[in-house]
């Protein structure tokens, strides 16, 4: 099993910096996350420890040893693409043989091996076949053997599973951690797609125009993101965003208007030691954390819980849940929108265009600063 470490990587091509003070360390057996949008620098950091870009400043250490003169094939480490990158001309087990016929492995050892690695990913039955005679996830399964055959000390993953459907993609994902506890193998994994991230990794690192924002468990990200980025980037949908102020015990400020509510004391204590109140603040709340109000309730707020109305945009069915995007209504009209998500896991009888009352229960909220987006702990 294999330590990775990177220490202070900045990369830039030639005015742009592409990464910027990355700090990560990888434990042995781990299966690490990069996740983030587009250009967020993501794939650059895996070549760079593949050694196919070099850092413009830092250090990358396996086993604490410095690896950056190392040529990339000394390094020991195998990577998987997005697109297979199999030799079509070859046969499947011509494609996972490969790698040992650069070594020089012999014939014998070669047949033990592709037979090992062709039984441990279901593909000993496709190996005189060519990948176009293949299927998207059967092509991914022998990137995956031509990977593993050799036993690296690191695999790198550079979103593997974006070219699959939906149905496939989720049957790989618990194929990957399958093979991941059985190799004990110490894994990076690329993606842009959040779901992956939460249900693949044991760390999950997000990153955002070249800068780590957080590292953490997927509990520690989901729950206690740092900044406004990570809790809007992760989840799906997103965190919802509002103005807030807390002015005092009784009264907060949503929406644009001021609303008379009893506030908790341990809030209204917590804003008072951190001398927040009456300063603009962002409230985060999960879609899953609104509550939608029945006629009946609608005027019963209870301490704590604010209560307003909206207009829905649109309803997605999802199975077992639904997805309702709403507008919020505002008593001034010239005042913008103020869209949010509501999951909701009930059978309802709602429609576009309808209003309905929802309610916000300040206890579930998480707050960030209004000038920085940065956590604020309570």
């Amino acid at each position: 099993m294999t330590k990775l470490q990177l220490k202070n990587i900045s990369k830039s091509f030639g005015d742009t910096k592409i990464l910027d003070d990355i700090n990560i360390t990888v434990s042995e057996g781990e299966f690490i996350v990069l996740v983030g949008p587009s250009g967020s620098g993501k794939s650059t950091i895996l070549r760079i420890i593949a050694g196919l870009e070099t850092p413009s400043i830092g250090e990358i250490e396996i086993n604490s040893k410095g690896i950056n003169n190392l040529p990339p094939k000394d390094r020991d480490i195998a990577m998987v693409f997005q697109n297979y990158a199999l030799y079509p001309h070859m046969n499947v087990y011509e494609n996972l043989a490969f790698p040992l016929k650069m070594k020089n492995t012999s014939k014998d050892l070669i047949d033990k091996a592709v037979n090992e690695t062709s039984e441990l990913l279901g593909i000993k039955n496709y190996l005189m076949k060519k990948p176009k005679e293949l299927s998207g996830g059967e092509r991914q399964r022998v990137a995956l053997g031509r990977a593993i055959i050799r036993k690296p000390q690191l695999f790198l993953m550079d979103e593997p599973l974006s070219n699959l459907d939906a149905k496939l993609r989720t049957q790989m994902r618990a194929e990957l951690l399958k093979l991941h506890k059985t190799l004990s193998s110490t894994v990076i994994y690329v993606t842009h797609d959040q779901i992956e991230a939460l249900t693949m990794g044991n760390k999950i690192a997000v990153l955002n125009k070249g800068r780590i924002q957080q590292i953490g468990t997927p509990n520690d990200i989901y729950n206690n993101p740092v900044n406004t980025f990570v809790a809007g980037f992760i989840g799906n949908p997103a965190m919802n965003f509002f103005d807030f102020k807390l002015i005092d015990d009784s009264k907060v400020a949503f929406l644009g208007r001021v609303l008379k509510l009893k506030v908790k004391d341990n809030l209204v204590k917590s804003f008072q030691e951190k001398n927040l109140l009456n300063k603009n603040i962002i409230l985060g709340i999960r879609p899953e954390n609104i509550s939608l109000l029945s006629i009946e309730t609608r005027n019963e707020q209870k301490s704590g819980e604010i209560i307003f109305q909206a207009t829905i945009d649109l309803l997605e069915m999802l199975g077992n849940e639904y997805l309702i995007y709403a507008n919020a209504i505002s008593p001034d009209s010239k005042n913008n929108k103020a869209p949010f998500s509501i999951k909701v896991f009930e059978n309802h009888s709602y429609e576009r265009n309808i209003q309905i009352n929802v309610s916000i229960n300040l206890d579930k909220a998480h707050y960030f600063h209004g000038d920085s987006g940065a956590r604020i702990n309570l």
